[in-house]
């Protein structure tokens, strides 16, 4: 039976570290795997998706042994780097009722609307010391091609007598961002803003506490399956009876799941803290915000009085190779910090004190998909958040720990699990070509509508073709 080779994620440097990594001196607690160990459960990948996956486990049966390997440390990867936006999948409920159905849509939201009291609750109790802020998510239009973007949506939660937004004027967004660029929207009420890696450092933590082995710095190089797989490090060898890959972006270097996947960058910019500024205006609350536009901009102010602003770049690699450009850009946030001084030119003298990159890992449905290996029935996967994870990873976690432990429930029979119903990408070089001519389009699309220009007709085809 050949083996699966893994592709290690490139490390980011200290200084490429994301702002909230930087900020709380982020590093690796644990030591790597040396030697040989064996468990009931090992999980690739210490981030989110893992950490919860393995105290899912835990809640279920509690004498399961479980190892995760973790390639730098636990939460350096996306969910370190993120824009730190809490809000439930309500906002895709068009999108997984497309997917899934109704019930099954609806039954995810509200899983997510449960996940996000739970973060509450961890932090209320001192669990997790995250810095919640529960004072709302604004999705919202600044151009007239952006209206509407949320009508679907919200109809649709709205028929199933669910009314999780409220209709926001463009009074209502200038008081609440201090930001007259965007006019219309709706607001989730029960959302908000989160530090990212104070969430994944303290769920770190959660699992050591209860009986989770960690190794950092433990990338994996290759797995072997069979009745007990192992899982191949630089110093070491872990056999496990079940293996759960939740290397998010990275596991689109595995053949059977290449197809499904695709990975763009996202970039983001920390400003020096503003709070003079940031007052005067009225930004004065940790609410997250959204626009509309198809590279969506998100943004936040933080307890510290710093502006984090990210927008999705669309950046591509050949092959789905995630290199070190995606730990940083290279051009300091350029885009960025045009972006910002749009919405907030009060901000144009404030400098910029951080950037940096992230890989996504997407679906052509923009929905991640729960299953296991084809020829490998106790190789798990989970992948293809879409950079939506902070409030859907809890629920990822129970889907996972269900399907591990054979559980046949509401979360293994959901519609996400499963990937024969999701949507093949074009093989490569069409697919790395292709995705850069779209992400042209996309960009000139953008950069038009946002000036209520029309963009011309073979803009609009060719930005129409992205997944």
């Amino acid at each position: 039976m050949s083996s699966i080779k893994m592709r290690p994620p490139v490390a980011a440097a200290k200084e490429d570290r994301s702002y909230w990594l930087q900020s709380i001196g982020a590093d690796a607690i644990t030591a790597p795997l040396r030697g040989t160990e064996a468990c009931d459960v090992a999980i690739v990948g210490g981030g989110y998706t893992g950490l919860w996956t393995a105290l899912r486990i835990k809640e279920q049966a509690p004498d399961t042994s479980i190892a995760i390997l973790e390639a730098d440390f636990c939460g350096s990867g996306p969910s370190g780097r993120n824009g730190g936006q809490v809000h439930s999948w309500f906002a895709e409920i068009d999108m997984l009722s497309d997917l899934v159905g109704n019930e099954d849509a609806l039954m995810l939201c509200r899983a997510t609307a449960d996940a996000i009291d739970e973060l509450k609750a961890m932090q209320d109790a001192g669990t997790v010391d995250m810095d919640l802020r529960l004072d709302g998510w604004l999705w919202t239009a600044s151009s007239t091609a952006q209206e509407g973007a949320w009508s679907k949506a919200y109809e649709l939660c709205r028929s199933m007598g669910e009314e999780p937004f409220r209709i926001l004027t463009a009074a209502d967004i200038l008081r609440r961002t201090g930001s007259s660029a965007s006019y219309v929207g709706i607001l989730e009420d029960r959302a908000g803003t989160v530090q990212p890696a104070k969430l994944a450092l303290g769920l770190r933590q959660l699992a050591i506490a209860k009986g989770v082995v960690i190794h950092e710095r433990s990338p994996v190089l290759e797995i072997i399956p069979g009745r007990q797989p192992q899982l191949r490090t630089a110093e070491g060898v872990l056999t496990a009876g079940k293996i759960v890959l939740a290397a998010n972006a990275w596991l689109s270097a595995i053949p059977e799941l290449h197809p499904y996947l695709y990975v763009v960058s996202s970039q983001i910019i920390a400003t020096a803290p503003a709070p003079g500024v940031l007052n005067e205006i009225g930004w004065v609350d940790g609410a997250s915000v959204c626009d509309a536009q198809h590279h969506v901009l998100y943004y936040q102010r933080t307890p510290s009085d710093r502006v984090i602003f990210g927008r999705g770049t669309g950046g591509i690699a050949y092959q789905d190779r995630i290199g070190s450009n995606f730990n940083r850009s290279g051009d300091k946030g350029f885009d960025n910090v045009r972006e910002l001084n749009r919405v907030y030119p009060r901000l144009k003298g404030v400098a910029v004190e951080y950037d940096w990159s992230g890989p996504i890992d997407c679906t052509a449905e923009h929905l991640p998909v729960f299953d296991r290996l084809k020829d490998h029935p106790n190789i798990f996967y989970a992948v293809g958040f879409n950079g939506t994870g902070i409030a859907q990873t809890p629920v990822a976690g129970r889907i996972m720990a269900s399907l591990v432990l054979g559980v046949d429930d509401k979360w293994s029979r959901c519609g996400l699990v499963g990937i024969e119903r999701r949507t093949k990408l074009p093989p490569e070089p069409l697919r790395y070509v292709g995705a850069k001519i779209v992400r042209r389009a996309i960009r000139r699309k953008n950069d038009a509508e946002i000036l209520n220009r029309k963009p011309d007709r073979i803009t609009r085809f060719l930005a129409s073709l992205a997944p």
